[in-house]
This record gives C-alpha cells, sequence and structure tokens, in this order.
C-alpha cells in the first residue's frame, strides 16, 4: 500500500474523492507496492480505485483519458524506499570517493524501478523471481550492469555470493522478449581479453534482445587503501580492448546489422586513437554511457560552424576541460579561432588533484581544482565549464561549491554549456 501524500487539486482521484492521507492499496484489484504498480495498472481510461480511509476501506471509480496520470502523490518518488545495492563490487567508485562528502555522494542504490524510469543500470542480485516475472509481465525494457558471464568471476568482483547465480535472470528476460542495454566496466587483468570476449559472445547469444552494450574502463582514485588492487588502462591495454570489441562489432555487423556493442570514448583516448565517424554508433544507443559523445560533439560544432556569422567585435575566453578531452576540446578552439579571426580562446586542463590524476574525466573536475589552478591565469571574457562538472539541474560543483563561488575566487564570470555542439559554439562566440 502507498500513503497518499496530496491528491493535484482537479485531477482524476481527486473528481473521484480520493483525499490526502488515505492508503492506496490496489487499482483495479491489483495490489500496489510502489511506483511500477502505480503506473501500470493506471494506464487504463476505467480505473477502479481502493482506498484505506482511517478504518474505513473504501472504492472510487475513475474515468479518464488512456495514460493519463490520476493525480496521487507519495512521499517519493517511487512511492516506496530506494533499494541500496547489496554488493560490494571491487571497483565500486563510492568506496573510492573522499571523506567528509555530503551524506548523499555516498548512498549506492541498485533499484530496478530506478532502471525504467531513469535509465539507471543495475547488477539484478537485489531481484528474486517474482520481481523478474513482474518485468516479464509488465514488459519493461532494462539497464544491466554485467561486468561478466563467468559466474565465479562476477561473485569475485561483485563480493556478492549471489551475483553469479543471478546472471539466469538476464537469460530469462531475454528469452520473454525483454530489451536489454548492457554494460561492462572493464578492469585490466581482471575482466579483459579472454574474459571479456566470453562476456562478449555469451551475451551475442541472446541477440537481437540484447540491444546494446558498452565497454566503459574503470575508474581509480587516490582513495583505495584496503581495497582490491586494481590497475588502470595504459595506451596498449585500451587498444587492446578497442581491438577484440571491433571482433565482435564485424560479428554482429555481419549476423543482424548492427555493431550491437561499443568502447566509450575515452578507451579511445587512453588508445591514442582517432575518434571513429558517426555511422560507426549507429543511433547512439549508449550515449549516456560516454559511447559517442565527443563524436557528437565534434559533428554539431561543426555544423555550427557552418552557418555562424562573424563576430561583430573581440572576444576572448577561455575553457576548462578534463585530462582526457583535452585534446578534442582543443581542436574545436583551433577550428573556432580559424573561423573566428577577432576570437581568441584558451584551453586548460585540469589536473584531478581532488579525486588523484589517474580520474581524467571532465565531469568529476571538483571547484578546488578548478579555483587552485587557475587562480591568476589569464581568463578572458568568460571561462566555460561542462554541466557535467555540476549536480544535475543545479550549479552545484561535487565539493559543495557554487559557480558563484568560483566566479568570486577567479574574478571572473563563468559559462555553463552542455555536451551540445550548437550551444557549445553559442558559449564560445558569446551568443
Amino acid at each position: 500500500m502507498v500513503k497518499i501524500k496530496n491528491v493535484v487539486s482537479g485531477s482524476p482521484a481527486d473528481i473521484a474523492g480520493v483525499k490526502k492521507n488515505d492508503l492506496l492499496l490496489e487499482i483495479n484489484e491489483h495490489t500496489i507496492k510502489d511506483v511500477l504498480d502505480y503506473m501500470y495498472y493506471a494506464a487504463e481510461t476505467n480505473v477502479l480505485l481502493t482506498v484505506r480511509r482511517d478504518s474505513q476501506i473504501m472504492t472510487f471509480a475513475v474515468e479518464k483519458d488512456e495514460y493519463d496520470d490520476l493525480g496521487i502523490e507519495s512521499d517519493t518518488f517511487l512511492m516506496d524506499e530506494k533499494q541500496r545495492c547489496s554488493n560490494k563490487c571491487i571497483f565500486c567508485f563510492i568506496d573510492q570517493m573522499p571523506p567528509d562528502m555530503r551524506e548523499t555522494l555516498y548512498f549506492k542504490d541498485d533499484d530496478a524501478r530506478l532502471s525504467f524510469l531513469q535509465g539507471n543500470y543495475v547488477t539484478l542480485t537485489n531481484l528474486n523471481q517474482a520481481d523478474i516475472d513482474r518485468i516479464i509481465a509488465m514488459k519493461l525494457n532494462i539497464n544491466v550492469s554485467v561486468h561478466t558471464t563467468n559466474p565465479d568471476l562476477r561473485v569475485k568482483m561483485m563480493h556478492n555470493k549471489f551475483a553469479g547465480e543471478k546472471l539466469k535472470y538476464i537469460y530469462q528476460l531475454a528469452e520473454n522478449g525483454i530489451q536489454l542495454n548492457c554494460q561492462i566496466v572493464c578492469c585490466p587483468g581482471i575482466n579483459d581479453g579472454d574474459e571479456l570476449r566470453r562476456t562478449l559472445a555469451d551475451l551475442g547469444g541472446l541477440m537481437p534482445n540484447i540491444s546494446s552494450m558498452a565497454v566503459v574502463p574503470v575508474g581509480i582514485t587516490k582513495y583505495r587503501d584496503g581495497l582490491y588492487p586494481i590497475k588502470i588502462f595504459d595506451k596498449k591495454s585500451a587498444g587492446e580492448t578497442i581491438d577484440i570489441i571491433a571482433e565482435f562489432q564485424e560479428k554482429f555487423l555481419s549476423e543482424y546489422g548492427t555493431r550491437t556493442v561499443y568502447p566509450s570514448d575515452e578507451f579511445f583516448m587512453i588508445a591514442e586513437r582517432e575518434l571513429p565517424e558517426s555511422a560507426y554508433y549507429e543511433d547512439f544507443p549508449q550515449y549516456e554511457n560516454g559511447v559517442g559523445m565527443l563524436r557528437s560533439l565534434i559533428d554539431e560544432f561543426e555544423q555550427a560552424l557552418d552557418t555562424a556569422e562573424q563576430l561583430s567585435g573581440e572576444r576572448h575566453i577561455s575553457i576548462a576541460t578534463g585530462y582526457s578531452p583535452y585534446p578534442i576540446i582543443c581542436g574545436l578552439a583551433e577550428k573556432a579561432e580559424e573561423h573566428f579571426p577577432r576570437l581568441k580562446c584558451r584551453v586548460y586542463r585540469i589536473r584531478n588533484d581532488f579525486f588523484g590524476e589517474t580520474i581524467t574525466v571532465t565531469g568529476l573536475i571538483t571547484a578546488h581544482d578548478l579555483i587552485e589552478q587557475l587562480r591568476g591565469v589569464e581568463l578572458g571574457d568568460e571561462l566555460l565549464i561542462s554541466s557535467a562538472m555540476l549536480m544535475a539541474d543545479s550549479e552545484i560543483f561535487l565539493d559543495d561549491m557554487t559557480v558563484s563561488d568560483v566566479e568570486r575566487e577567479l574574478y571572473t564570470k563563468i559559462r555553463v554549456t552542455s555536451n551540445d555542439g550548437f550551444e557549445f559554439l553559442d558559449a564560445v562566440i558569446g551568443k
């Protein structure tokens, strides 16, 4: 049952007579325990709600348009408690976080409902057979952190004795027509090489119900005291991983007409290889996992340049970026300067002292590192930073400082831009 925190005024539930503090028990005689049940069973046009008001059980008949929301709100988005991760993965980034950060950054979720609703990746170790049956019945596609299909190795990597056994759920879901997007966090000497080949071959056997796979390199911070020893990828090992993936891309393309599996952009940066062209990424199915983001940025930026008008005056700006995408951002800055003779664009790569120099992505740059490394530096009219450095829909960095704090410390205006080439060019030219 779900406690109703609020009923939206004028909504179908409000019109029917449902009240704040009622307990929602059933929709069309189906027990409601969370937001998935609520959304699934409330999608119909004719809905029968069963609620408890004090000690009385009441029913309300609701008529509405198909898929319109009933207007019932709960204390939490999930209408239930968020499920904590039951694993202790040897590569877990949260275990490598510095001390004394805000509490929410240490919360490990492994909630399948967030996979359906927000695109999170889950390991399936929190699920039981009833959960799998519900996913199949509701026909919900899911994002799965696989990492390896070797049961013993999965147990070792996740430090969860059930991790290998729960691999069976991947096969059950695929066999019942559920589409899966899969993620493999790759650790050198652990699940790369032949183990990666095994994983890709096993998942490939479930196609076409494996929609896509992303292989991403493990991230290692300087806070690993007492944790499992893991190496980071170097130029050679990153190149070898790209080549293994290419073997399977060719096979899948021949058999199914799609590459299906992709290395993240970071692999190409580490291996010092050219990024593939856009066609390589097909429909960019793993974009949010850092696959094809840089290629998309380059292509959009170049398209925007083709139609951009000349600057009316001088403009001097700076861009802060991580070590990994630095060569790409420098290339875009050079193209912009060639197109706009009155533009001067400096690119600064920010060393990650907060998490350690092995972290090279832009999204984990903190305000403190920006301030320490750019204080006293010529920044021009504006400093451009990526929205990836900030919490979603906010101006707060990982270290709890704000964009305004950094502006005050550096005595400069900051402009936040997204991974969109058109928006990025607008920011560069001050549009």
